[in-house]
């Protein structure tokens, strides 16, 4: 019986055959995948070379010092800084930070460049007079690169890396600098591992890679081919393999071609890597670089210390995005605008009940993985309301923003109210609108009753007498009563004057504001005397009995009209 597609296209319709499969790596007592990542490897940012030569537009010069300064605030310790060898802007800019003082103390600034004799002569002209300077050679070395570019076999692939190793050591023999050697076999993961192997054994023992001055191997997957797993598995088994390990750092700088950049780049440090290269938000060519916002707030999500300062996200997100010229995902990990904002009704409940119950030292919360505030938002942003919302986000709104905690029968009646609105204009509904909608139809002071003013005399066994003037159909008539309370007195008086019952149900009254000009918000109920649900009205004032008063009035108003 053949295969039917759901969609009813023939099974085959794309040229599927055209690719293979990528092989898995025979790696005996494989371990990385029982490993738990416990502290933060080292981090380069390569977003002012990788991350710019990517762009439609590239930076200018002031354009990388506004970046420069922001990756410096973050604490990056290594930034590659350009390609000085093959562009001038790149070159300039090298000069400039370091002619200028720019770099701080501890900064190792890292230039890249292929083993070609004149580019590595030129970069190091770049580097003269920076106190930590990562050189970074690179030479492709895949099966696909030696026989499509190079025309050459491996021995000739070798003699070109430890040709341009001997160059560059050379041509730094006269920088007095603390000085990084980096190798790296461009296109690794389509490196057969036996050659990657011995080409980076090569290149460290003709550097002279020892212990105490350990250099780096960067093992980039400079296009995705695979699996996160199998990336993982040519590290670890490069790891097990190379005969010098302790002589040398390992590094990653992943791409993201089939969109699992950061996975590879986690699973590879399990599988033993030690140093990250990447870009902020995944900036790079193609789909992007690894992602280091993602992976060090991955980190941080599982109780690890990133290393690198990312409180203030939406200033570091909005920067990028001014120097990249590219926007930040509204959904990216962490950084977007909506990252934390839920519009499912059942999502924003669970925040709410989470939100209301969290112990601030141990983060805790339904939908959420991270305090929204520890990246620099706001509570307040996690939920916001459209048509797909319901009564718990917007419960959570008027309290988070307004204080006000509505009784659930009114919430409940207030929320279809909200939902038909959202319906009406088509889009999400805004926390200002929200509130609006909530005077607008519980705040009814005119319609058969409008109270005028009310005068208050307690008496000696501190009962207290209202005297109010009360508008009844555009007539206006005075009503006089007793309680215990001003409450009492007016429905006592309503009663007595108008034999107008009114039993109060619900009570709640809150401060809007702060200060002298605060607003004193009364939210109050009285029984239906027809037997149904109990009717809710609002009232508003500086004076909390004025306010209380009016919501006996809007009440009684609302139940007229829903008669």
């Amino acid at each position: 019986m053949s295969q039917q597609p759901r969609s009813g296209r023939a099974i085959g319709a794309m040229p599927f055959q055209k690719y293979k499969p990528f092989a898995p790596i025979q790696l005996d007592n494989r371990q990385w995948p029982g490993k738990v990542l416990t502290e933060s490897p080292r981090w380069c940012s390569v977003d002012l070379r990788d991350g710019n030569q990517a762009l439609i537009d590239p930076m200018n010069v002031d354009e990388k010092l506004r970046l420069w300064d922001l990756l410096l605030e973050i604490g990056f310790a290594e930034i590659e800084v350009g390609f000085p060898a093959a562009s001038q802007p790149d070159f300039d800019f090298c000069r400039r930070i370091i002619e200028a003082g720019r770099i701080p103390q501890g900064v190792a600034i890292q230039v890249l460049c292929q083993a070609r004799e004149e580019l590595i002569q030129r970069s190091c002209e770049a580097l003269a007079g920076a106190d930590d300077v990562i050189f970074h050679l690179y030479n492709s070395t895949s099966e696909l690169q030696r026989r499509v570019v190079f025309n050459m076999d491996r021995q000739g692939i070798i003699d070109l890396a430890v040709q341009g190793t001997e160059l560059v050591k050379a041509g730094l023999a006269s920088l007095d600098s603390n000085i990084t050697f980096e190798y790296s076999p461009e296109s690794f993961t389509g490196t057969e591992l036996d050659f990657a192997v011995d080409i980076c054994t090569a290149v460290a023992e003709t550097w002279g890679a020892t212990p105490a001055a350990p250099m780096i191997i960067n093992l980039p997957s400079t296009v995705e081919m695979s699996t996160p797993n199998i990336y993982a598995d040519q590290i670890e088994w490069f790891c097990s393999h190379f005969p010098h390990r302790d002589s040398v750092v390992i590094s990653l700088h992943t791409h993201n071609d089939r969109g699992t950049g950061v996975a590879a780049t986690e699973m590879a440090l399990m599988a033993g890597a030690e140093r990250v290269e990447g870009t902020l938000f995944g900036n790079g060519e193609r789909t992007g670089n690894c992602d280091i916002v993602t992976v060090a707030m991955n980190l941080f999500s599982q109780g690890v210390d990133p290393t690198l300062d990312l409180r203030d996200m939406p200033r570091i997100r909005q920067t990028a995005e001014a120097v990249n010229k590219l926007p930040v995902h509204e959904r990216h990990p962490y950084a977007g605008e909506l990252v934390f904002t839920a519009f499912s009704g059942s999502h924003q409940d669970a925040i709410k009940k989470g939100m209301a119950r969290v112990d601030r030292a141990s983060w805790e919360v339904p939908y959420l993985p991270i305090d929204p505030e520890d990246v620099g938002s706001s509570y307040k942003e996690t939920v916001r309301v459209n048509s797909q919302s319901g009564k718990g986000g917007i419960g959570f709104l008027l309290e988070e923003h307004f204080g006000l905690s509505l009784p659930r029968d009114l919430l409940v009646e207030f929320s279809k109210l909200v939902q038909q609105l959202t319906e009406k204009l088509d889009r999400e509904i805004k926390t200002d609108e929200i509130y609006a909608a909530l005077i607008a139809n519980y705040v009814v002071d005119a319609g058969p009753y409008r109270l005028v003013d009310y005068d208050l005399v307690t008496g000696r066994d501190r009962e207290q007498r209202c005297v109010a003037r009360v508008e009844v159909s555009e007539n206006l008539l005075t009503i006089s009563g007793e309680g215990s309370g001003p409450i009492e007195a007016f429905v006592n008086g309503m009663a007595e004057t108008l034999n107008e019952p009114v039993t109060v149900v619900s009570y709640q009254e809150t401060a809007l504001d702060t200060g002298t000009d605060a607003q004193a918000i009364c939210i109050l109920a009285i029984e239906d005397t027809e037997g149904g649900a109990p009717c809710y009205g609002i009232g508003l004032s500086r004076n909390t009995i004025t306010a209380s008063l009016a919501a006996i009035i809007s009440s009684l108003n609302r139940r007229w009209t829903n008669r």
